[in-house]
């Protein structure tokens, strides 16, 4: 059998100031999640939840009731950074910012590295079980970004030059760890 697994990023609040770590969503965003939600019958499918504010929240905005809150699709753990703007720690530390945005392997935050954080994606798509058939889940950018570098066995250098805009959708299929990448249209609920 087929997996199937949707991947939605998670929408983001308009107009605010970029921060390391989670934030919650502003009623504009929570609309657009709501109006981008479309009807598909997923009786079958089995809904994941990264545990950030946004990614729950963008759950619900969708209509997805019976969620599993999943760890393993956290979003990058930002260490001493979280809370902070880029610009703010580009001012204080400069080098240790252009070390982490250069070096797949630096954590000068104290936190999770982008390799790490790709590893840990992987890992977690390799253990979905073949019979999994229809899976989705509502992610942070980063999280679809590791995902689709791990499906294109792409370097993990590439991590930056991945864009995802909030509410895009990325669906992977595979059987026996051999999976394909298709861009999507919007969320599903």
């Amino acid at each position: 059998m087929t997996v199937r697994l949707t991947l939605v990023c998670a929408a983001a609040a308009a107009g605010r100031e970029v921060r390391f770590g989670d934030t919650a969503l502003d009623e504009r965003a929570l609309r657009q999640a709501r109006a981008a939600a479309r009807p598909v019958d997923t009786a079958t499918g089995t809904r994941y939840v990264a545990p950030t504010h946004r990614c729950r929240q963008t759950a619900q905005a969708l209509g997805w009731d019976e969620v599993t809150v999943e760890p393993a699709l956290r979003d990058l753990d930002m260490g001493r950074w979280q809370g902070r703007t880029p610009e703010e720690v580009a001012g204080e530390d400069p080098a240790s910012l252009a070390a982490w945005m250069t070096d797949p392997e630096a954590a000068p935050h104290g936190g999770e590295s982008v390799g790490d954080l790709c590893r840990r994606v992987a890992a977690w798509m390799e253990a979905l079980p073949d019979d999994a058939g229809r899976v989705l889940a509502v992610v942070d950018q980063a999280v679809i970004r590791a995902a689709a570098l791990s499906v294109l066995s792409a370097p993990v250098q590439s991590f930056w030059r991945v864009d995802v805009p909030p509410l895009a959708e990325v669906e992977c299929t595979g059987r026996a760890g051999r999976w394909n990448l298709r861009w999507g249209s919007p969320p599903i609920a």
